[in-house]
């Protein structure tokens, strides 16, 4: 089993929703642990990073229609397949990729865990509720549009598990990193300037691979076009 630490860290205010919130107080939750520890569930992490890698996928595409020289597109192609499965896959064919929720770092969950602090108190340490409202175009608020949401605090770190069964092929590896380096954003209201944040990948020595990865992808790119 080969692993990696996919690091986040929050560099502005974010929601990673439940889905619900709580009635007559907010409409917004933050997911969260019988601690109060919010986290990231690593299904979401895995479709942001699928999300990702498929954009630089579709970079290589474009790059394989304008080469001069024969492109092995097939090759980009299966590498994201083996790593996410196929779109549309079930659980059975959802690629060799595996990604724990991502946490705060073990040694912040091991001292809250021990503390005497109730799950009400951490929640309200490490986020803070947001409101906000929508505004004609006479600059008066909408009625009713009033909404409530928790936020991360900017600058919380956290960390989830890349594993996966066998040795990663060039291909594999070097669209993974690249995938990394571009994740920027996540959760509620991330294409509305919230959820920006910062990704890294580091090996078992807690070496960042990212500088590796992208230049292997560069490197095989320039050997095929």
């Amino acid at each position: 089993m080969i692993t990696y630490t996919l690091c986040l860290h929050l560099i502005s205010d974010t929601t990673f929703g439940r889905g619900d919130g709580i009635a007559g107080s907010l409409d917004r939750e933050v997911e969260h642990d019988k601690h109060g520890l919010p986290y990231l569930r690593g299904r979401t992490l895995k479709g942001l990073l699928a999300e990702e890698v498929d954009n630089t996928v579709f970079s290589l595409y474009q790059i394989s229609q304008n080469s001069k020289q024969q492109f092995d597109y097939s090759a980009v192609r299966a590498a994201r397949h083996a790593l996410f499965g196929r779109p549309g896959s079930g659980l059975t064919n959802s690629g060799a990729l595996h990604i724990s929720n991502a946490q705060l770092p073990e040694n912040i969950r091991s001292v809250v865990a021990q503390s005497n602090l109730n799950r009400e108190q951490v929640l309200r340490s490490l986020t803070r509720v947001r409101r906000q409202t929508a505004i004609d175009r006479s600059g008066i608020a909408n009625s009713g549009s009033l909404r409530s949401m928790r936020v991360i605090n900017r600058e919380t770190p956290m960390e989830a598990t890349v594993s996966i069964p066998t040795e990663l092929s060039d291909w594999q590896f070097a669209l993974l990193a690249a995938g990394v380096l571009a994740l920027r954003r996540g959760g509620t209201g991330r294409n509305r300037g919230r959820g920006k944040l910062r990704a890294d990948l580091l090996d078992t020595n807690g070496k960042s691979v990212i500088a590796t990865g992208y230049a292997r992808l560069g490197k095989l790119v320039e050997e095929q076009s």
